[in-house]
């Protein structure tokens, strides 16, 4: 038995077993007991997670895959849950207890996977998994890169991102038409950031929506006083700026009296 992978889950099986051992390999192990792998299909990543010392789970939507599990990991069966990770409270299974995360990530998905890993930060000490290429690198990007938006500023002002390896179409089935890429996320020591989260995340994407533009034009709708208008800040365009620099920004904008609007 196999499972045909479907196209509106985005579903490419990896069949590279030395990929699979690489991304099982990635995790530190360190901090946690539960490990949370998301999309197993037919388990090439599980066997190898199973191996670790640590509580396996694993979530998937497609009832096929599901059914192979059950079969062919017996020992798994009652870990396996059949569940929409976006939608999915973690505390259901795992109380408040720290889990990482892992996965062959569908595409279509896999950037609101990492917000919702953003979301449950507290309970998710690391996180590393499969992406398309471009998404991978757009996650670990730098100040001053093209790539540099939204989701790398949200996510490294909690965790440090690293981009490992870059896997070739051709060992998925069915092949994707482009590459893929494997990051690791680990949380910060001190993921504790020292304004209101939810307004840092309008700041951050208030600014990017318009990235072209300075962030003077970009962040009008925040009713900005002139004196504050005056910081040398507002000449630069978005993705000249640092997390701890849009941290700062975030305060002053609160401090401007602009968290209400």
């Amino acid at each position: 038995m196999t499972v045909r992978a479907k196209k509106h889950l985005g579903q490419h099986f990896l069949t590279d077993e030395s990929i699979a051992a690489k991304i099982a390999d990635s995790l530190s192990l360190d901090g946690y007991q539960n490990i949370l792998e998301i999309g197993p299909g037919m388990g090439v990543l599980t066997k190898y997670l199973l191996k670790k010392d640590k509580t396996i789970w694993v979530v998937e939507i497609d009832t096929e895959s599901i059914d192979y599990l059950k079969s062919h990991y017996l020992h798994l069966s009652d870990r396996i849950i059949n569940a929409d990770f976006l939608k999915m409270d973690l505390s259901t299974y795992f109380n408040q207890e720290p889990l990482a995360i892992i996965g062959n990530f569908p595409y279509n998905i896999s950037s609101q996977i990492v917000f919702k890993a953003i979301e449950c930060r507290e309970q998710i000490p690391e996180f590393s998994g499969m992406f398309q290429k471009e998404v991978a690198q757009r996650i670990t990007a730098g100040p001053g890169s093209k790539t540099y938006g939204i989701i790398s500023v949200l996510t490294q002002a909690f965790y440090e991102a690293e981009y490992l390896f870059t896997v070739p179409p051709s060992v998925f089935n069915p092949p994707p038409k482009v590459d893929s890429g494997v990051l690791r996320l680990v949380r910060k020591k001190d993921y504790s950031l020292p304004v209101d989260v939810s307004f840092f995340f309008r700041v951050v994407k208030t600014a990017f929506n318009q990235r072209r533009k300075t962030l003077r034009n970009s962040l009008k709708s925040f009713q900005i006083s002139d004196k504050l208008k005056e910081d040398a800040i507002f000449a630069l365009r978005p993705e000249q700026l640092t997390v701890q620099q849009f941290v700062e920004l975030t305060k002053s904008l609160a401090e401007d009296g602009n968290r209400d609007q």
